[in-house]
């Protein structure tokens, strides 16, 4: 049964179940946003964030579980989030795949895995969102990676994923203003990866960043919520969250 439209902001960000996606989610509510929150095999994570974010304020998040390499299957997430709230006024493109692709043993398969979760699903689910976010002059914000601009060896097919992203931002916000706004952040070192690189390097890393330190998910969900919520003359740009690590990569 679809309920009635309520006067909240409603945003869906794919990859929320957890890390940086979650702790997305949780900047979102607290800042008065309903959400519809999506991931892919991680649903005991996102139950157990949703019961969090439903013990602050109920009726507020609505769960979804997709694979978001089956094109077909994006357009229901955003026909869900509407049936479901009514409205949709942000997307948030989170979902990530990261893993290193050596050249002498990469795969089309890895290569085709890499670029549905990076660039190919952030696309065509801004292209369903679009008409309803256009009622809503509402805002897309895709997760990139400084890695995008300055390759990181062994991961050059990721690095190039991410780079048709960063086109993809700067393209949609021609192709969607003026009611769409459309930016990208990309953070540096803000959660280490869980798998991939190992990086025995952190504190070289962290020692060449001018910030000296590293980021926290909370950082990169903080300039989320600016650029949905306050940036209301930016769009087409792309906010590095890295300490000002890419100025010395």
């Amino acid at each position: 049964m679809t309920e009635l439209p309520n006067s909240r902001p409603v945003v869906l960000v794919t990859g929320a179940a957890r890390r940086v996606g979650a702790a997305i989610a949780r900047t979102l509510h607290a800042a008065g946003y309903d959400l519809a929150l999506h991931c892919r095999n991680s649903r005991a994570e996102l139950d157990s964030l949703i019961g969090d974010l439903e013990l602050q304020r109920g009726s507020s998040t609505l769960a979804l579980q997709a694979e978001l390499a089956n094109v077909e299957a994006l357009p229901d997430l955003v026909t869900d989030t509407i049936d479901r709230f009514g409205r949709l006024d942000g997307l948030v493109n989170n979902a990530s795949a990261f893993f290193p692709t050596a050249l002498e043993s990469v795969t089309a398969q890895q290569w085709d895995e890499l670029f549905a979760s990076n660039a190919r699903a952030p696309f065509f689910l801004a292209k369903a969102a679009a008409p309803h976010l256009r009622e809503r002059a509402g805002a897309i914000v895709n997760l990139l990676d400084i890695y995008a601009q300055r390759p990181l060896p062994g991961y050059s097919v990721y690095c190039m994923a991410k780079a048709a992203q960063a086109a993809m931002t700067e393209a949609l916000a021609h192709e969607l203003g003026p009611q769409v706004r459309v930016n990208g952040v990309a953070p540096g070192a803000v959660m280490w990866p869980e798998n991939g690189t190992s990086y025995a390097n952190k504190d070289e890393i962290i020692a060449r960043t001018p910030l000296k330190r590293a980021g926290t998910a909370d950082d990169v969900a903080r300039t989320v919520l600016w650029l949905l919520r306050d940036a209301g003359f930016v769009t087409g740009q792309i906010v590095r969250v890295d300490g000002g690590r890419s100025l010395a990569i």
